[in-house]
């Protein structure tokens, strides 16, 4: 029997895990009890990765549709060719931009990287992630604020803080393994900050039940309230910030007064979380999707941002404004995946960078992107505008997970080609498909993920491929080849070296991993970035901003704000209740095609989807847990769905969970100004029985 160590790629936390192999099975998973991040934990997802494709997810060779408008086997050089003809004459007769990738946070980032090189690259379209939907609202508050997208803190923080704040996140059901990190530290007080009384907040020394999307509000106010309390840190704001003063006569508006009003949180309770802010030594300040996915997102997670710096909480342990990460890879697709940047956080438009890459890559500069990428609301919108003829869709399901799902099957009637690269072949978009190309799991790849905290660590075939079974990465190096650019793929063979290339275009960036060697991140304890040349690995942990000097041109914190938005979605005697989304279990993840392989998560979740409903709605129509109901949302869709009665819910206020397809047909596309994240979390609705 032979152990190996490799990366968990569920969700960001990164955990390793150790696999033992016999015979070509996986007969056993264990946390890794030397890894930093886990110590030795897993939750039941990563602890069943040796069921990937093995129920589901069978499908080895493509499916082409036919004209009898069925889908037939096809080989792999069939495959390709088909791809390579149609993509180029679309891309002929409507342009370049007429085509479009939507790829994901699940991929290592040596395959993001090759998907972008060759999508945006060698091929000139557009292409996004599915992390835009779930970490776009960071990267852009963390690149305004700081100068770079730069989560400052390590995971240890979670036991070092003496305060923790949450806002708009449930680690106990979405980062199980960081809540086990978190109910460890005793002494820390705990404090939530959501609509709804989460499992988090169950857990929680105080829950503050806030109005849904009155977050910027109220932390304006509290922003007030401490600067007036004198309760901020004027040497840290006054060395290492910029534009203090506007923020300050910003916040003035917010008067306390009426912060009950606006946010549903009282007087007293504003004013005792100010107080536990300027009590507490470290400080850390935590949030997720209930942030993210606003209408005025960026400004929101500014706002938490701005009150952590301004009272000195952050660049140092137990401190930070921390935004977790969803998928296990967001990260790297952020900085690495040349989508929505160029190679390491670079900037496309750049003379210096593009001739940098050029150099240390050996990518010709006309296969070097000019100018961002279409956002993915815009691709979608381009589809149902007519302008976008062709959809690639890369290892993620918009069929269900896109904001008002109904535009997204339209969109796929409505476009010439639509291809999907999934390892199941049943998902609600891959039968939408014209060519499905079959990848394989995991457990049978190689690559790099970079964590939630920034930290590296391997991907490693733990069994061997299959006939016909092809990585993510063989696939893309055979569209490359079909395209025509067998010798611009000259330096990109395999992970490895493409993870070389990688290193050399992150020289002199925030995120410089230059002193990472390929094999000193496989069997290890991983490694945060930065990490330059020369650097020594002596101890786990790399937290930012220590010295207080960030990445802006200045080398200081801006403070960023702005007004208050209005909700233009707005209650109504039609639609009178507001519906929240979010996760619903800890074996739950996306849209449930991996996790349904689980047999303790089919046996325990719900197969049938379900909307959690206050006591007050139910009593008012008479429903009783269990109850088929019929919810309209303002969006003018209708679903059925059972009904689950939550005391924890508001007396006009309503969740769903995002892993059922009729949550976002109910879900209503309005997005964020500056990160074009949607706003999952709030739209009007009605029930009836």
């Amino acid at each position: 029997m032979e152990v190996k160590q490799s990366v968990c790629n569920y969700c960001s936390t990164g955990c390793n895990l150790e696999f033992s192999v016999e015979n070509g099975k996986i007969v056993k998973i264990l946390g890794d009890k030397d890894y930093p991040v886990n110590a030795g934990t897993a939750c039941i997802k990563g602890l069943n990765l040796d069921k990937q494709c093995t129920e589901y997810g069978a499908q080895r060779l493509p499916l082409l549709r036919g004209e009898d408008g069925k889908m037939h086997e096809i080989s792999w050089d069939e495959a390709f060719k088909v791809f390579a003809e149609r993509m180029t004459e679309i891309q002929e007769k409507y342009g370049k931009e007429s085509a479009a990738f939507i790829s994901t946070g699940q991929l290592p980032m040596e395959e993001m990287a090759l998907l972008g090189l060759v999508g945006r690259g060698f091929m000139g379209m557009h292409g996004d992630g599915n992390t835009r939907l779930c970490m776009a609202t960071s990267v852009v508050a963390y690149k305004q604020s700081f100068g770079f997208d730069a989560p400052p803190y390590t995971l240890n923080d979670l036991e070092l803080s003496d305060t923790m704040i949450f806002i708009g996140a449930n680690p106990a059901v979405a980062h199980p393994v960081l809540w086990g990190r978190i109910r460890k530290n005793k002494g820390a007080k705990k404090i939530v900050i959501d609509p709804r009384k989460s499992e988090t907040a169950k857990f929680a020394d105080e829950w503050y039940g806030i109005k849904p999307k009155a977050d910027l509000e109220f932390l304006y106010t509290l922003a007030n309230v401490l600067i007036q309390k004198g309760y901020i840190d004027e040497e840290y704001i006054e060395k290492y910030t910029e534009d203090f003063e506007g923020f300050k006569e910003h916040v003035s508006k917010y008067k306390l007064e009426n912060v009950l009003e606006n946010t549903g949180i009282t007087i007293e309770e504003t004013e005792r979380l100010a107080e536990t802010i300027h009590n507490g030594e470290k400080v850390s300040f935590w949030w997720t999707m209930g942030v993210n996915q606003g209408y005025e997102a960026v400004r929101t997670a500014q706002a938490i941002i701005n009150i952590a710096v301004m009272t000195g909480n952050i660049g140092r342990e137990g401190t930070g404004p921390n935004s977790i990460t969803g998928q296990c890879n967001a990260m790297g697709s952020r900085l690495y995946s040349n989508t929505a940047c160029l190679y390491a956080g670079r900037d496309y438009a750049s003379e210096e960078d593009r001739k940098f890459i050029t150099k240390v890559m050996g990518i010709k500069d006309e296969y070097i992107p000019t100018k961002p990428t279409m956002a993915y609301p815009e691709i979608i919108q381009g589809a149902l505008d007519g302008t976008m003829k062709a959809l690639w869709i890369v290892s993620t399901n918009p069929a269900d997970s896109w904001i008002d799902n109904n535009k997204f099957k339209e969109a796929a009637e409505k476009i010439d080609f639509l291809v999907v690269q999934d390892l199941y072949s049943d998902t609600d978009t891959a039968k939408l498909c014209d060519l499905f190309l079959p990848a394989i799991p995991g457990i049978k790849k190689n690559g790099t993920y970079i964590n939630t905290e920034r930290r590296m660590s391997a991907l490693v075939p733990l069994i061997e491929k299959g006939e016909n079974e092809l990585t993510d990465f063989e696939i893309l190096t055979g569209i490359g080849k079909a395209i025509g650019k067998e010798k611009e793929l000259e330096m990109w063979k395999t992970p490895r070296d493409v993870f070389e290339l990688l290193k050399k275009s992150s020289e002199g960036m925030p995120c410089d991993i230059t002193g990472v060697e390929y094999d000193m991140i496989r069997e290890s304890r991983g490694v945060q970035w930065p990490f330059k040349k020369g650097d020594k690995l002596e101890q786990d942990e790399r937290r930012l901003f220590e010295d207080g000097k960030y990445y802006r041109p200045n080398g200081k914190m801006k403070f960023m704000y702005e007004d208050v938005k209005e909700n233009r979605e707005k209650q109504s005697k039609e639609y009178p209740y507001i519906l929240n989304t979010g996760r619903g279990t800890v074996g739950q993840w996306h849209t449930q095609t991996r996790t349904r392989e689980i047999p303790i998560v089919t046996k325990t979740t719900s197969a049938e989807a379900y909307i959690e409903i206050s006591e007050e709605i139910a009593k008012a129509h008479g429903i009783e847990d269990g109850d088929m109901i019929e919810v309209s949302s303002s969006n003018g869709e209708v679903v059925k769905v059972k009904a689950k009665i939550n005391a924890g819910l508001k007396k006009d206020q309503a969740y769903g969970p995002m892993h059922y397809i009729e949550i976002n047909t109910l879900t209503k596309g309005a997005f964020d100004t500056y990160s074009r994240e949607p706003s999952y979390k709030y739209v009007t609705i009605n029930i009836k029985k």
